[in-house]
């Protein structure tokens, strides 16, 4: 699916170079903004999928833990 983004970006630049259209900002413009807006928050909801969010934040627990092991050391 991120290909798309990438091919749509080089389709852009080559018909801006070749053709010296506008069309090519619009190519790129709207590459940019189906891979910002659809593919990354699908991506992020893939990749959470399953996981705590209170096991990446920075809570009491968490930074009480991150003392016992940085004084193991």
């Amino acid at each position: 699916m991120s290909y798309l983004v990438f091919v749509g970006v080089f389709a852009g630049i080559f018909i801006k170079e070749i053709i010296g259209d506008q069309i090519g900002d619009i190519i790129i413009g709207i590459s940019v903004l189906l891979g910002t807006c659809v593919f990354m928050p699908l991506f992020l909801a893939h990749r959470w999928k399953g996981k705590k969010l209170k096991d990446y934040t920075l809570s009491e627990e968490n930074l009480k833990k991150m003392r016992e092991k940085a004084d193991e050391f």
